[in-house]
Order: C-alpha cells, then sequence, then structure tokens
C-alpha cells in the first residue's frame, strides 16, 4: 500500500510541480496550492522554499473541510467530525502527519474559502481557457482571489483535479453570481395588497436585473418574497438594502445562508393556505432590464398576484408561473394578451394541482 498523500516519497514527486514552477516563473512571488491531505502542500513547499525561502506559499482549503487550517491553529493534527463534500477532491478528514510537519515549519498562510467563491473560481478558469475544472481543481484560484496581494506580485494558482463532472453544471452556476458578488439574494417582506410587487420593482429595485423572484400568497397580513438582484460588489450589496429598507419594505440578506441557496429557493410554494379562486398562467419574458416591471406596471394594480416564479435562465426568453386571484378569466386574459406577450392557462397541469 502506497499512502496518497502521506508518504515521504509521494511527497517527494508533488513536489516536482515546485521546480516546474521555479523554471517557468523564476520571479514568482506567491504559489497558492489547494490542500486535501496536504501531500501537494508539502512537496512544493519542500522545494520552492529550499530555493527561494522568500516565495510565500499559501495553503487553500474548503471553509467545510479545513483540516489543515484548524491543525496549524492548534499545533496539533486535528480530526474532523464533519467534512464539506462539495470539493470532494479535497474532502479529508485529518491531514497526513509528514505534510503537517511539513506545512508548520514552511507553510507561509493556510486560508479558507466558500463554496460559491469556489463556484467563481470555475467560471473564471472557464472564461479564461474553456476548461471547466472539478470544485478541488478552482480552489488554489479562489483563495488567490481573495488574498490580499501586494501591486506587484506574480502569484500563481495550481489547478490540481479532473474536469467537473455534467451532473453538478447546475448547482455550480447557480452559485456563481453570488460566489463573485455579482448577485445578491434577499428576503423582502410586503404588505399583501395588489401593487405592492409592482412598487417593490418600480420604486426600491428599478436600477437591477432581477435573477430570481419567488412569492406565493399565505396569509392576508404581509407577503414574503426570496428575490435575487444583480449588485457590483458587497458594498453596493448593503446599499440596495438600505435603499429597500428606506421604501418601506423589510429586508434580510440571504446571500450567504447556504439553506437558503441551496434549498429554501426551491421551496416557496405550495398550496396557499388561504381560501382563493385562482388561475395559474405561464407567461414569457423578455430577459431584459424593466420587462418584469413593465408587465406588473399593466397587471399589478387590477389583479391581485397570489404566486410568482421566475429564475434568470441566460436566455433571450423567460418564462414565468404566475398565479392570480380572479373568478373572470376572459377579463383576465384579455388583460394579457393587451401585454404582448405569450402566455398559456395551465390550470390543469397535473404537477400544479397536486403541488400548488
Amino acid at each position: 500500500f502506497i499512502h496518497p498523500f502521506d508518504d515521504p516519497l509521494v511527497i517527494a514527486g508533488q513536489g516536482t510541480i515546485g521546480r516546474e514552477i521555479l523554471e517557468q516563473l523564476p520571479d514568482v512571488t506567491h504559489i497558492f496550492v489547494p490542500v486535501g491531505g496536504g501531500g501537494l502542500l508539502a512537496g512544493i513547499s519542500q522545494y520552492v522554499k529550499a530555493l527561494r525561502p522568500e516565495t510565500v506559499i499559501v495553503g487553500v482549503e474548503p471553509v467545510d473541510s479545513a483540516a489543515m487550517t484548524k491543525s496549524l491553529a492548534a499545533d496539533r493534527r486535528v480530526r474532523l467530525a464533519h467534512v464539506g463534500i462539495f470539493a470532494d477532491g479535497v474532502a479529508v478528514k485529518q491531514v497526513g502527519e509528514y505534510a503537517f510537519q511539513t506545512a508548520k515549519q514552511l507553510v507561509d498562510d493556510c486560508i479558507t474559502v466558500t463554496t460559491d467563491q469556489i463556484c467563481a473560481a470555475i467560471k473564471d478558469t472557464y472564461e479564461a481557457t474553456r476548461s471547466i475544472v472539478e470544485p478541488a481543481g478552482a480552489l488554489a484560484l479562489a483563495g488567490l482571489k481573495t488574498y490580499d496581494l501586494p501591486s506587484d506580485a506574480q502569484a500563481i494558482a495550481i489547478c490540481s483535479g479532473a474536469n467537473v463532472s455534467f451532473e453538478r453544471l447546475q448547482q455550480i452556476a447557480e452559485r456563481t453570481q453570488i460566489g463573485s458578488g455579482k448577485e445578491a439574494l434577499f428576503a423582502i417582506e410586503m404588505p399583501e395588497t395588489p401593487g405592492s410587487l409592482h412598487t417593490f420593482c418600480e420604486v426600491a429595485v428599478h436600477d437591477r436585473n432581477i435573477s430570481e423572484f419567488a412569492y406565493r400568497l399565505r396569509g392576508r397580513g404581509d407577503a414574503h418574497v426570496l428575490v435575487g438582484l444583480t449588485v457590483k460588489d458587497t458594498k453596493d450589496r448593503q446599499l440596495l438594502m438600505n435603499r429597500i429598507r428606506q421604501h418601506g419594505f423589510g429586508c434580510e440578506d440571504m446571500s450567504d445562508d447556504d439553506l437558503a441557496k441551496e434549498h429554501v429557493r426551491h421551496m416557496v410554494g405550495g398550496t396557499t393556505g388561504v381560501h382563493t379562486t385562482e388561475a395559474l398562467y405561464l407567461v414569457d419574458f423578455p430577459e431584459r432590464p424593466g420587462a418584469l416591471s413593465e408587465f406588473l406596471a399593466h397587471m399589478a394594480d387590477k389583479w391581485n398576484i397570489s404566486m410568482f416564479h421566475y429564475r434568470s435562465t441566460a436566455s433571450d426568453i423567460g418564462s414565468v408561473l404566475i398565479g392570480f386571484e380572479t373568478k373572470q378569466c376572459a377579463k383576465l386574459e384579455e388583460h394579457l394578451k393587451n401585454t404582448g406577450l405569450d402566455y398559456k392557462k395551465v390550470d390543469t397541469n397535473r404537477a400544479l394541482q397536486l403541488f400548488c
């Protein structure tokens, strides 16, 4: 049996990557290394520090699999009770003994990154190389992006891993925008009255693209809406949240809540819990700024919206599932027709009958 990361000769072999780096970029100032068991980090640091001790070596781990970071902080090897599996290529409960001792002596820093930051790094890698790496492969780049580097730094991020599996593409794509700081996920509280959605879109967020909108009628008091909005950065996210509150809407930031991003955003729905006569429609919207607000301006003051589900698909047309409280479907459809949008009544859909 040859240990995959806690064998001196395996570590020496991994150290040849350090040789390649110094041969190709002799003036490198920072090297970011993904960390699972720690063998790659140990091997590279041994070689590089022997020849270029001033080069900064930084280990990078997922925040939910930070065995090396916690071990260095405790000055002993820590065994994790739970390991996150998003970056499964580095999902290790305990780092190797040889790797740990080497890291204690030679590694300058060990940092952690979130799932969203890893997803953003996967996108960056794709845009630069047209390669779609697995989460572990983008780990070091995610760390490099968050690190406070000097302006004259020449930094390298080690990409260690395979291509991503096809089944994970959707999850990665959904988390990328938030990970890059370009999307905010807010829980909005507003009055359960006709026109509230339109007021929110027209007044509070009129200058933002809406990437997601999930709402379901629950009662006759206040309504709760989960909405995704484009932002420039985290500072802009805070400014937008303050502006929403200044316009009288409750607003909580869910951008860093993994449960909200992974589960709750898909659970906004179900039956209303309120006795109502409801008509359900699938409406096709052009994916452009202002399209939603224009539709609501035409409809919302006349008809109470009982359900609204939308998620941007980065295509020209997006489908929105909308419920209206009405007994006058013919009159409602006349208004829908006047919007110029394609629509279809979907009340008889079996899935909607069972779950909505």
